[in-house]
C-alpha cells in the first residue's frame, strides 16, 4: 500500500488544507460554546440553515448568505420566544430548528436543482469547488479574526454574564455577536462536513480541551490541535477506505474525546479512580 498516494492528487491536498482551516475555526468557537452551554444552540442553527440555502438558490443569491441569515433567524427567534413566553430556551430551540429544517426539506423537494441533498447534509469536502474554497476561506478568516479580537469580552460573557454587565459590557450586543459568529462558523464548515455533522465540529474539540485543561488559552490551543489533527487524519483515512470524509473526521474526533475521558490527567476516569483509592 502506498501511504503517500493521497498527496499525489490535487483534490486530496486541497481537501486536507480546507479541512484543517475549517477544523481550526470550529475548534476556537467550540471553546466558547462549551463554556456557555450552547451545544443545542449549535445543533439548532446548523439544521436551520437548510431553508435559507434553498430560498437563496431560488432567488439567485449566494447560498452562504441564505444559510447565514437562516441560521441567525433561528437563533434570534429562539431568544424571542424565550423572553416573551413561558417556554424554556431548550424547548423553543427544538421547536424552531425542527420547523425550519422541515421547511427546508419541503422546499428542497419542490425546487428543481442540480445540488444534491447529500452534499448539503453530509458535505462534499473532496469535491469542493474553487469558488467554495474562496468563500469558506474568507468566511473562516473573518470569523476567526473577530473571535480573537473580542476574545476577552466573549469569554467573560460566556463564563459570567453578571460580571460582564457589572463592568459595563453590553451583554445583549455580545449575545447577538456570538450568535452571528455561530452562524458564520456553520457557513464556513458547511461545505466540509455538511449540516448534520457540523455540530460535532463545533462541540467535540471544545469538550476534549475542557477535559485536558483548566486555562482558556490552553483550551484554545488543545481544541485547535485536536480539530486539525482529526480533519487531516479523517480525510487521509477516508481515501483508503473509500468512506465518508465527514464521517471519518467526526469518528476521529469521537475517538480523541473517548481517550480524553479515560486518560485526562486531572478530569479523566482513571485520574478520578486513583484519587479515590
Amino acid at each position: 500500500m502506498n501511504f503517500l498516494a493521497p498527496f499525489q492528487y490535487d483534490f486530496m491536498v486541497q481537501a486536507l488544507a480546507v479541512g484543517a482551516l475549517v477544523g481550526a475555526v470550529c475548534a476556537v468557537f467550540s471553546c466558547f460554546l462549551v463554556l456557555k452551554g450552547w451545544s443545542l444552540m449549535g445543533d439548532a442553527v446548523s439544521h436551520a440553515v437548510l431553508p435559507g440555502i434553498v430560498i437563496a438558490y431560488m432567488v439567485g443569491l449566494p447560498l452562504a448568505l441564505g444559510a447565514f441569515l437562516s441560521g441567525l433567524f433561528c437563533a434570534v427567534a429562539t431568544g424571542f420566544i424565550k423572553e416573551n413566553t413561558r417556554v424554556k430556551e431548550d424547548t423553543s430551540m427544538g421547536i424552531v430548528f425542527t420547523g425550519l429544517f422541515a421547511l427546508g426539506l419541503v422546499l428542497f423537494t419542490k425546487v428543481e436543482t442540480d445540488i444534491h441533498l447529500n452534499h448539503i447534509l453530509f458535505g462534499s469536502l473532496l469535491g469542493i469547488s474553487k469558488r467554495d474554497i474562496i468563500q469558506t476561506s474568507l468566511v473562516a478568516t473573518i470569523t476567526l479574526t473577530v473571535i480573537l479580537l473580542l476574545r476577552k469580552d466573549l469569554l467573560l460573557f460566556c463564563f459570567d454574564p453578571s460580571q460582564a454587565r457589572s463592568i459595563g459590557l453590553n451583554t445583549k450586543l455580545l449575545y447577538y455577536v456570538l450568535l452571528s459568529l455561530l452562524s458564520a462558523t456553520i457557513v464556513a464548515a458547511l461545505q466540509a462536513v455538511g449540516i448534520i455533522l457540523v455540530i460535532a465540529m463545533l462541540i467535540t474539540p471544545g469538550c476534549i480541551a475542557y477535559l485536558l485543561s483548566d486555562r482558556f488559552n490552553h483550551m484554545l490551543i488543545i481544541a485547535s490541535v485536536s480539530a486539525v489533527f482529526s480533519c487531516l487524519v479523517g480525510t487521509y483515512i477516508s481515501y483508503f477506505i473509500n468512506g465518508s470524509t465527514a464521517g471519518c473526521i467526526v469518528l476521529v474526533q469521537a475517538l480523541l474525546f473517548t481517550l480524553a475521558v479515560i486518560f485526562a490527567p486531572k478530569h479523566g476516569l482513571l485520574a478520578q479512580r486513583s484519587r479515590l483509592v
